[in-house]
């Protein structure tokens, strides 16, 4: 058994994950971003060891949320925003919002929470258009473009998760697309089936196999975007990451 924090399992793909691994017998903690979707999680998966909740559009309740989490043995970085914004939005903080929940707030929440055993981050096959630019992390310049900036905070999370690989040697970090699934999320159009989007996460988080730095589908061992493999990106996202909320990943 193995103890498990999936972030944004109040529905979609993180539910399905999270009950996948409760019906396999491993203690699963759902987060969700408010009480009524705390409360409609743990109704749908009510064998989870009970419900975190965090708004990851907000710095302070993120780090509210790494200190309440304490120690897990693997943590699935799935929570995120698609990209159907219409327009660019700040935060309270003052921050880009996809950025903010997509990638930064899974940096801070691995930044402060004790260190896994393994770790996991959702990206999706829009990572292939995604663009690393260190310069304009937060969409800044020119005309906003929703699913552009989605695509590029998925690049992101595979950056993230290869720096973190390479950073903690000792904590096996993967990235793992989970298709165009059949959720709020992936819209009307979606070709694949919840099981499928949640089969590899299951597998990393319970898998003895020592693989890290990885790009996967469906189990499949791919090839991500040539920019995530940059260790001047990775390091570049770090550095920014860490400024921005006044946490170093140590």
């Amino acid at each position: 058994m193995v103890s498990v924090l999936v972030t944004g399992s109040s529905d979609g793909i993180g539910r399905e994950t999270a009950a996948t691994l409760v019906d396999r017998g491993h203690r699963v903690v759902l987060h969700a971003r408010n009480d009524e979707r705390a409360e409609r999680a743990l109704a749908a998966v009510p064998g989870a060891d009970g419900v975190l909740v965090g708004d990851l559009a907000s710095l302070a309740s993120t780090r509210d949320l790494a200190t309440a989490a304490g120690s897990f043995d693997v943590v699935v970085h799935n929570a995120g925003l698609g990209g159907g914004l219409p327009s660019r939005v700040v935060t309270g903080d003052g921050l880009e919002l996809l950025f903010q929940v997509n990638v930064l707030a899974p940096y801070l929440l691995t930044a402060l929470m004790p260190r896994p055993g393994r770790l996991v981050y959702l990206t999706s096959g829009l990572e292939a258009q995604g663009v690393a630019d260190l310069a304009d992390l937060q969409h800044e310049r020119g005309p906003w473009d929703g699913m552009q900036a989605y695509s590029d905070s998925k690049l992101l999370d595979v950056v993230l998760a290869f720096a973190v690989a390479r950073h903690w040697p000792d904590v096996p970090s993967n990235a793992v697309d989970p298709g165009w699934v059949k959720t709020k999320l992936g819209g009307p159009g979606a070709t694949d089936e919840l099981p499928s989007g949640a089969e590899t996460q299951v597998w990393l988080a319970t898998t003895d196999e020592p693989v890290t730095g990885r790009y996967f589908k469906w189990r499949e061992d791919l090839r991500a975007n040539p920019a995530a493999y940059d260790e001047a990106v990775q390091d570049g996202l770090l550095a920014a990451c860490a400024e921005l909320t006044g946490v170093t990943l140590g």
